[in-house]
């Protein structure tokens, strides 16, 4: 094909007359869409869930940390159209993945999502588009697999379409930072390509990062979660010790972290959530056996915090013992919050389905109270627990409970209620410790 201007599509990004394509209208492709029109481009959402297409044109958001109000005025600007039609393709001027990468059932990396869409994509791309993969992935997925399936298509890189990769940084529920004040790093496949990217991004984020390449992007969002999940890791792991010593895991993390340098906080939980913290450091271990690497710490990481459900089953056991003298068979337990993270609706490797399918096993009576989740979706690991709904939370349904297991912290919750009804809690997110002087033994922590 004929190379095309790049300096032409450049000024369609800075002058934000652009059409910008995002593939998945999901938890990184709602806040990316948001950003962009609220700059003053036009979005086309693709989204192959055809009812989620239909709420989104309707002005309903499919999160609720999102909530409808900005789809609504995003829609009613005349900049937003969702459909699951692949033949708009062809109407963008760069197209933004946000699809999920999710691990195999031996943690191995599913790009099938990314490879799916870029499969759909490839009979309707035009010459003069830049392509941009934001979805987590393995060090040198741009190169190896995203810029092969479109070359194939009959374009090449950096002459007549233009390839780059920019991890997402979202964190549902955080009102702090937002998509347009988290910086971007972006990689580009070539100087042209990472040009016209950086001026993309920079119309509706406020610090663009430049590196030297995709590989190196890619390597920075592992790198920003490993650096999480392992220190989550070490603080879980701290806890299981301090515990023996009777000494207050929370105590110590807000002591040290007054010393103004050389010291982070993190805190333990019931385990890890989300779509990045528990999946992505295997992505890096998976990619480090081509080079005859073995991640040993990455690894022991994970191995520490897969085992927190276990270890809150055994702590609930010890606490029904010692208050109740009863086992957790035929007990009757209530989990307070299912989300993996507080004040959201994202059930994404949620810790708390482990948890529920742990103590069903020992022949517990299990149910919920989650507000952000009234109905537990359908998951590919504890299938058995679709359709589940959220019981109220009253002084009769949490008194008639043997035990409370607090998993998640929602803010909306009344813990009070529940220190005052309750025969047992068994704390994970230490939400409870205001309460602790009046709960005496009816209180324990794990």
């Amino acid at each position: 094909m004929t190379p095309v201007d790049a300096a032409q599509l450049e000024h369609r990004y800075s002058s934000r007359t652009a059409t910008l394509g995002i593939m998945g209208m999901g938890y990184v492709g709602l806040p990316l869409m948001l950003a962009a029109t609220g700059a003053g481009f036009r979005v086309i959402g693709f989204d192959i869930d055809l009812p989620k297409v239909e709420g989104l044109n309707a002005g309903l958001s499919p999160l609720a940390h999102i909530g409808h109000a900005p789809i609504a005025a995003a829609r009613e600007s005349g900049r937003f159209e969702a459909t699951g039609d692949f033949g708009r393709i062809g109407e963008t001027d760069a197209i933004l993945i946000c699809v999920p990468t999710p691990l195999g059932r031996h943690k191995e990396p599913d790009l099938s999502y990314v490879v799916g869409t870029i499969e759909a994509m490839a009979p309707h791309l035009q010459p003069g588009q830049l392509i941009v993969l934001e979805s987590t992935t393995w060090p040198g997925t741009t190169d190896e697999i995203v810029r092969p399936l479109v070359e194939a298509a009959g374009f090449h890189s950096g002459s007549d379409i233009f390839i780059a990769y920019s991890p997402e940084r979202e964190d549902p529920g955080n009102s702090e930072f937002r998509t347009g004040t988290i910086p971007k790093v972006v990689g580009g496949d070539g100087e042209t390509a990472l040009r016209l990217a950086c001026t993309l991004y920079r119309q509706f984020v406020s610090h663009v990062v430049p590196v030297s390449t995709p590989a190196t992007a890619e390597a920075v969002k592992l790198t920003e979660n490993i650096f999480r999940a392992v220190n989550i890791a070490l603080v879980n792991e701290l806890k299981l010790v301090l515990e023996r010593m009777d000494i207050d895991i929370f105590e110590v993390i807000d002591a040290a972290k007054t010393k103004p340098f050389g010291y982070m906080p993190f805190y333990p939980g019931p385990g890890l959530g989300g779509h990045c913290i528990p999946i992505d450091p295997f992505y890096l271990t998976w990619r480090a056996r081509e080079f005859g690497i073995a991640t040993k710490f990455i690894e022991l990481a994970g191995e520490i915090n897969t085992a927190m459900p276990q270890y809150v089953l055994g702590r609930a056991a010890e606490a029904l013992d010692r208050q109740q003298g009863k086992g957790l068979s035929g007990a009757t337990v209530l989990l307070l919050g299912v989300a993996y993270k507080k004040n959201i609706d994202d059930m994404r490797e949620s810790p708390a389905l482990a948890i529920w399918e742990l103590l069903r096993d020992r022949d517990a009576t299990v149910t919920y109270h989650d507000p952000n989740v009234p109905v537990i979706p359908a998951t590919r690991e504890h299938a058995s627990l679709t359709g589940s709904r959220s019981v109220p939370l009253d002084r009769a349904v949490v008194g008639a409970v043997d035990l409370v297991v607090i998993v998640t912290d929602h803010g909306s919750v009344d813990y009070s209620l529940v220190a005052e009804a309750a025969r047992l809690v068994v704390d994970t997110r230490n939400v409870m410790a205001p309460f602790a002087a009046r709960m005496g033994s009816r209180l324990a922590r794990a």
